[in-house]
């Protein structure tokens, strides 16, 4: 059966544009039961450089040498590979659930409404706190990239010129959003693009020693470090610590769900924004990783002091594997040029963030997950509550005052990376009830608008791969046992496991039944939207022509920017 065939009985109205009730498929809105609502503003030209750039952090170029000094060039190659593999199972299934109902919180509701209302009560508050939280990661690296130019910049003004910051582009119209984010994940794939470069010349011999190193790291000191223990478990446990590292820095299509409800013809600009997804952790993540391989030896001391024994003192080493090796090289001019793009990237990364946390407790209020009042929007469509609570998670960024910057930022990351895992654990987990309904109730997925191939198999490779390492990541606070870094590891997990039981406790909250599942839900108010934009999908590069175009009439007094 068709998915349209029960469509019939969610008949979607006749359009009508002389208000701004998306219930009605109007031209630029997405649906909401109330007044003001978030609003359809994000164009192809930033939702694909917005989809490509979102997903490079400031993990991509600082944390990554935590990866290496642990496990090594070699392990740090696996652990990327391996979890971009598992990853490329979690946006198959995301993307298909997702252009299909680009609705307002992506995964987070769909989470409730195909498996169970306390898996999205989850779902949503650990989303939140993920996004949340690495606003205050973010503004430490940027302190930690700050320093090396100097060590006397106080952590609190960059931390306040940050919130201020941040908090003004926030209360502005996606719109504006979507244009910053449009320059600021520009500006990340211009620095990663020279990096790359950067790493192929010097490695040729184009440095000031005229050394053509090679892959000499990768014999001396090896291709696999010792962390933990010695001999072949030390290298084996050092793969490991690679492979958590990998499964901090490599993300994406968290992102992409979360823009969708904004987007316009979300069922075309969405989906190819999906696709892109793939081809990122190729040329992104596992280039990154091959460049840091052969750039640093993992047992260099600015690298062992960063990120094994947290003994950093800010120095002029820097943070980032890329601008060590620079030092190293003993190249001048260029590591001021690189730090001053990296701060420009950390700043955007905790931009985007500051959108993703924001959008968060909105998506829960509409369910009644949260409180109706962070549903509420201002005129220009931004959930000007949401924004407020979330403003206030920066200030944790002060905890760097009384602390090395390293060690607030090893802190971090260790909680974060559990809160990302959860979140692509339940996308898969969310698909393969969504895969069952499909089945069950004799839905054709092949007519959707995505078509996510080798299901539900790669659906089950997320599950028990996300799975495995939400498990077994903070095992190394077990032997021996330490609780500050047990606590670290497993906070969000066990915030997780707390606020489902509450859910299924206090809401009596069943799983939904294949045969139960709605799913149609809001596809005929996106359907309605679709079919009444009287706007046509535009490729890529003919949008950018065009918006160039505009940029220059309006330069010239005359015309509109796209």
């Amino acid at each position: 059966m068709e998915i349209s065939e029960k469509e019939s009985n969610h008949p979607s109205p006749t359009p009508d544009t002389s208000h701004n009730d998306t219930q009605l498929g109007t031209k630029e809105d997405i649906a909401s039961s109330d007044g003001a609502h978030l609003q359809r503003h994000l164009n192809y030209r930033q939702v694909q450089i917005m989809a490509m750039g979102g997903s490079i952090g400031t993990a991509l170029f600082v944390n990554i040498g935590g990866g290496l000094a642990k496990g090594g060039p070699l392990s740090l190659l696996l652990g990327f590979t391996i979890y971009s593999l598992i990853l490329s199972c979690v946006n198959n299934c995301i993307a298909e659930m997702t252009v299909l109902h680009p609705a307002p919180g992506g995964f987070i509701r769909m989470a409730g409404i195909w498996v169970d209302d306390a898996f999205g009560f989850m779902a949503g508050w650990n989303f939140f706190l993920y996004e949340a939280l690495t606003i205050p990661f973010e503004i430490t690296a940027l302190s930690m990239t700050l320093s090396f130019w100097r060590d006397d910049i106080p952590a609190g003004a960059v931390a306040a010129v940050c919130i201020v910051s941040y908090s003004c582009l926030s209360v502005f119209a996606v719109k504006v959003y979507g244009e910053a984010e449009f320059w600021g994940s520009g500006g990340k794939m211009l620095l990663i693009s020279i990096l790359f470069a950067f790493t192929f010349v010097a490695m040729v011999g184009g440095n000031p020693q005229h050394d053509a190193f090679g892959f000499r790291h990768w014999r001396d000191p090896g291709p696999m470090a010792e962390y933990l223990s010695a001999g072949n478990l030390g290298r084996f446990e050092g793969f490991l610590g690679s492979l958590w590292m990998a499964s901090f820095t490599t993300v994406g299509p968290e992102y992409v769900t979360l823009i969708a409800a904004e987007t316009k013809h979300p069922r075309t600009y969405v989906k190819k924004a999906f696709q892109t997804v793939f081809w990122r952790f190729l040329l992104f993540f596992i280039m990154a990783a091959v460049s840091v391989g052969i750039l640093v030896p993992y047992d260099d001391p600015a690298l062992i002091a960063n990120f094994v024994t947290n003994t950093a003192d800010g120095s002029k080493s820097g943070s980032s594997p890329f601008i060590i090796a620079m030092g190293n090289l003993q190249i001048s001019g260029l590591p001021h040029v690189m730090n001053a793009l990296l701060v420009t990237t950390i700043f955007s990364a905790g931009n985007t963030y500051m959108y993703c946390a924001s959008r968060s407790p909105y998506a829960l209020s509409l369910e009644g997950r949260a409180p109706r009042i962070l549903s509420k929007c201002t005129g220009q469509g931004v959930p000007i509550y949401c924004v407020l609570v979330t403003i206030c998670f920066p200030l944790l960024s002060l905890l760097q005052l009384g602390d090395a910057s390293s060690q607030v930022l090893t802190w971090l990351t260790n909680i974060l990376t559990a809160g990302g895992l959860i979140n692509y654990f339940t996308m898969a987990v969310t698909y393969v009830f969504f895969y069952r309904a499909c089945k069950a109730q004799g839905v054709d997925r092949t007519a959707f608008p995505y078509y996510g191939r080798f299901q539900p198999y790669a659906a089950w490779a997320g599950v028990v791969g996300e799975g495995l390492i939400i498990l077994f990541f903070g095992y190394g606070s077990f032997c021996p046992w330490d609780v500050s870094s047990f606590f670290t590891n497993y906070t969000m997990v066990i915030f997780a496991f707390m606020t489902f039981s509450y859910w299924k406790v206090v809401k009596r909250t069943k799983m939904v039944k294949p045969l139960e599942a709605d799913l149609v839900w809001e596809r005929p108010i996106v359907d309605s939207y679709e079919r009444s934009t009287l706007e046509k999908p535009r490729g890529f590069w003919r949008e950018m022509g065009e918006w160039v175009r505009g940029v220059r009439n309006k330069a010239d007094g005359h015309g509109q920017e796209y």
